[in-house]
């Protein structure tokens, strides 16, 4: 196919680059942004039901809930130690192949999972999973990013809502799955990972294709000269941005790994029960990172973020110590009204470093997350030490945290230093 020519036969040939280039990235492409988005799904569901183990690991193999922390750890902190380092060497040389290569890391861990007798192999079962997640989610965002054409904040949310629907599933697994089956269940989400293989085979062509047609991820031209204020300003507003998700992850950690135990222990209820509450959670989670783009253009990113964080409080600190009806329907306000900033946290990092879009999305969705992880292990301990009503009253506090987004830059002020 000549693309060239739509334009009159004289046009010079540098021009036509330029045009060209201009509509390789100005037009938004739906099949490739669901594919990724599917992709993500199918990622984030199989690294759901490692959490969703967690009470049939910890029967199975007699563990503690501090051994429980250290599994959850262990996943967060594989995949988030790689990702900003797999994401900075996409923003030089980009890679296509770990697309595929990632779910295969991804499958390996699974099937090792279905089989795992022993800790040890637990231990390094969900890290090959968190390895397939740390190659997926920065060259993911970068193809969400290539994909969009203008509209930016909508692709992050087509491709983030995919992670969190598939995070929803982890407790419906549990139901479903390791309920009636045990840990062997672990064995049919292998075919969750054949698809995500198949699918990230076909986006990874297209993403080449993109490449070798002339598309380039924009820069700032200079970079080098960024006044040594402003540098500091976004500094300053990168700690805090990755703290803020560090809190909010932390806050969903306890949620989503140990609050169906406290079901059990407060109400009685039995655990196939209590994972549709965390199911309702993350359900809610996922509509509301749908919604927190569109939200963010209409109020700003800023304080999107900050809305999410502290209106999440008054519901957190009511959830000890409301019955079981009012518990469910404070998850799902609070699971919509925290997760809303989720896609957000990630568009306002880009927006702050412009043509790195792999470094700081692997920043934002896996290092902060890992950081997450630490929270884990330490919730884990501290239920053990202190009891998990006490832990959970704790926890209620954390979203207060969000006030800290009082000092990041605002929308104004980003795109002024896009601008210049």
């Amino acid at each position: 196919m000549n693309s060239n020519s739509n334009y009159p036969a004289d046009t010079p040939s540098s021009v036509l680059e330029v045009k060209e280039q201009r509509n390789l990235q100005q037009a938004t492409i739906y099949k490739i942004l669901l594919a990724v988005s599917f992709v993500h799904l199918f990622n984030d569901s199989v690294q759901a039901l490692i959490p969703a183990m967690f009470p049939t690991l910890k029967d199975n193999l007699l563990l503690s809930f501090s051994q429980v922390g250290w599994i959850a750890f262990a996943l967060n902190i594989t995949s988030s130690v790689i990702q900003p380092v797999i994401g900075y060497a996409a923003d030089r040389k980009p890679r296509p192949i770990l697309l595929p290569l990632g779910m295969c890391c991804t499958f390996a861990g699974v099937f090792l999972l279905a089989f795992a007798d022993n800790y040890a192999l637990v231990i390094f079962s969900v890290m090959l999973v968190g390895f397939g997640s740390a190659a997926f989610h920065p060259e993911g965002m970068r193809v969400a990013h290539m994909a969009a054409g203008q509209r930016k904040g909508l692709s992050q949310s087509i491709f983030q809502v995919g992670g969190n629907a598939g995070q929803s599933l982890g407790p419906l697994l549990m139901k479903w799955v390791f309920i009636p089956f045990g840990q062997i269940g672990a064995l049919g989400f292998t075919v969750f990972a054949a698809a995500g293989i198949a699918v990230q085979t076909y986006v990874a062509r297209w993403y080449r294709e993109m490449l070798n047609s002339g598309y380039t991820f924009r820069k700032k031209s200079s970079g080098g000269t960024i006044d040594p204020a402003r540098r500091k300003s976004i500094l300053m507003a990168t700690v805090i941005l990755v703290f803020i998700v560090f809190v909010r992850s932390w806050y969903g950690a306890s949620i989503g790994g140990y609050y169906a135990f406290y079901l059990m222990d407060n109400y009685g209820m039995k655990l196939d029960d209590a994972q549709v509450y965390i199911f309702m959670y993350l359900a809610a989670g996922a509509v509301g990172t749908f919604f927190g783009g569109p939200l963010a253009d209409r109020f700003g990113r800023r304080n999107l973020i900050l809305i999410s964080m502290v209106g999440t409080v008054p519901f957190a600190l009511a959830l000890p110590f409301v019955d079981h009806f009012w518990a469910a329907v404070l998850l799902v306000i609070s699971g919509f009204v925290l997760l809303s900033s989720f896609s957000v946290t990630v568009i306002y990092a880009q927006m702050l470093y412009p043509g790195n879009i792999g470094t700081v999305s692997g920043l934002i969705t896996g290092l902060a997350f890992g950081l997450g992880g630490i929270g884990s292990v330490v919730i884990g301990e501290l239920i053990d030490r202190i009891g998990i009503t006490t832990v959970f009253v704790a926890c209620g506090f954390l979203p207060l945290l969000g006030l800290l987004a009082l000092l990041l830059p605002g929308d104004k002020k980003l795109e002024q230093w896009a601008a210049e």
